[in-house]
């Protein structure tokens, strides 16, 4: 049995169940409140979330690492394509989704939420949201006009970014280009996101 552990209101485990949902894939949600207790941390000791673990001793961090292995152990899957161009598009975004994006939300979060008031304007806060903002336009010329980011369907490029959309909105409410703010709306309706939501929060 695949299980996710994540913070009841995160958003990166939340990428991984949306997908099993996408993909039929049975999983269990397990749900935790910040900060994270002693017995997730004696399982994943960085304490961070999402977590996966899996039949066969798979037992993993990193949210969009999990999202290839579970396309790759249990695709083929259209959320992976086999085209190679599809597919190395795929994988690009997927990959930034979190480097060139989420991954430097994570310091202005930080700033936000945790920083004294004297130093919630610094240097390093306005070099992440200028490169973020970079990274969404680059995100929204490849968009288009299209309704998925590649090919004609639901990709792990669409669940990775709009997941990202999501903390620049919901954790930092910045502005999200309008385009990638109509796909973000269009992700939040499918029922396998819907699902996957109800998942933690009833976790």
């Amino acid at each position: 049995m695949i299980r996710v552990y994540n913070f009841t209101s995160g958003v990166r485990g939340l990428r991984v169940a949306w997908q099993c949902e996408e993909m039929g894939l049975a999983y269990e949600a397990k749900g935790f409140a910040y900060p994270p207790p002693a017995d997730y941390r004696a399982k994943y000791p960085p304490g961070s979330a999402p977590f996966l673990e899996d039949e066969g001793g798979v037992a993993m961090g990193e949210s969009v690492a999990m999202m290839v292995y579970l396309a790759q152990r249990y695709g083929p899957t259209p959320l992976l394509p086999a085209d190679p161009a599809q597919m190395g598009r795929v994988l690009q975004l997927v990959v930034a989704s979190e480097a060139a994006m989420g991954g430097l939300m994570n310091p202005m979060m930080g700033t936000k939420f945790v920083a004294p008031a004297d130093q919630k304007a610094n240097w390093t806060q306005g070099f992440c949201e200028a490169r973020v903002n970079d990274a969404l336009g680059y995100a929204q010329d490849l968009l288009g006009e299209r309704a998925y980011f590649v090919g004609e369907s639901l990709t792990l490029a669409d669940i990775a970014v709009s997941t990202a959309l999501g903390m620049w909105k919901g954790a930092l409410d910045k502005d999200i280009p309008p385009k990638l703010a109509a796909h973000r709306e269009r992700m939040m309706e499918r029922p396998a996101y819907q699902k996957a939501k109800a998942a933690f929060s009833a976790a």
